[in-house]
């Protein structure tokens, strides 16, 4: 089996990077700057799951050619047709792209530009981020891989991909109904972006205002029901995580989306909190805490637009 990660940023430097560890043929599709610091430092990971220090293969766009059988597609949203252009040299036929995009919107961009036929379905849960040095910082143990076919089927391709993961340190799931272990994502997804932004706060300390506990409940209840009425209500466990993660009183767990936004950095309003909020109105449901969290998402967008963000 051959691979192709798209980057080897946080996400895609870490996926890839177990993979690789396993010896498992993996080639990471990366920019310039990207492969020069991997080709002098290695790919370097610090997790409590292990660190790791390798020389890995990389390709640059202008060089990309088929020959793969998955492509492991690991982006931020407001990337998506650019990174869609990136991979389409590796699109044969016969090559699978195995999205790992926080949300749901991605899909149908996907099936439009690479056939429906190409595209699995695919979840990731992990903390970790990319810094300026080049390493690739896991903050916690959490490290999970879903992945399947999208219309259910019991496909070699898929069994492939399983037994890759298989070979490797991460928790992974060759789910039965992939969709479901998305919906279940981004109904707790959103909640955390947009009361983490809206608030600009962690989770203990919105649980712990006034009026926040109430928010928290009152928006996930929203999306839990958002899931249920497009064919996914969420499992017993999925409920009792996000009730159990998104109200504790002591956490410190923020959106990555805050972390971007504070930086300076885009976000993906659209994909989280936007996709959430038009499924809210569709189904006539309360929208105000996703509607006044996307509003200051993309009032934070115009203000970055403007160049008027504080230095």
């Amino acid at each position: 089996m051959k691979m192709l990660v798209l980057g080897a940023g946080g996400i895609g430097g870490y996926f890839g990077g177990r993979l690789a560890e396993a010896g498992l043929d993996v080639t990471f599709l990366v920019r310039p700057r990207r492969r020069e610091q991997l080709e002098r430092d290695g790919l370097r990971i610090q997790s409590p799951r292990g660190d790791v220090n390798m020389r890995v293969r990389t390709v640059l766009a202008s060089d990309l050619t088929s020959g793969y059988d998955f492509v492991l597609f690991t982006c931020k949203a407001y990337d998506l047709d650019s990174a869609i252009d990136a991979i389409a040299p590796a699109m044969d036929g016969r090559c699978a792209v195995v999205p790992m995009l926080n949300g749901m919107a991605h899909l149908t961009r996907l099936d439009e530009r690479l056939g429906a036929g190409s595209v699995m379905g695919g979840a990731c849960s992990i903390s970790v981020t990319l810094e300026r040095d080049g390493v690739i910082r896991h903050a916690d143990p959490l490290q999970r891989v879903a992945f399947g076919e999208r219309d259910r089927s019991k496909s070699s391709r898929a069994q492939t991909l399983a037994d890759a993961f298989a070979a490797t340190t991460i928790d992974w799931e060759l789910a039965d109904d992939i969709e479901q272990n998305m919906w279940e994502k981004i109904s707790f997804l959103s909640v955390l972006a947009a009361v983490t932004c809206l608030f600009r706060a962690n989770l203990g300390e919105i649980v712990s205002s006034p009026g926040g506990l109430a928010a928290i409940q009152r928006a996930l209840a929203v999306n839990f029901e958002i899931a249920s009425r497009n064919g996914h209500p969420p499992r017993a466990g999925a409920i009792e995580f996000g009730r159990k993660t998104l109200t504790d009183p002591t956490s410190k767990r923020i959106a990555s989306m805050l972390y971007d936004l504070e930086s300076g950095l885009p976000v993906e309003s659209d994909h989280i909190v936007g996709w959430m909020l038009d499924q809210a109105r569709t189904h006539g449901l309360d929208d105000t805490i996703l509607s006044l969290a996307y509003t200051h998402l993309k009032a934070y967008e115009a203000r970055r637009a403007a160049d008027r963000l504080p230095r």
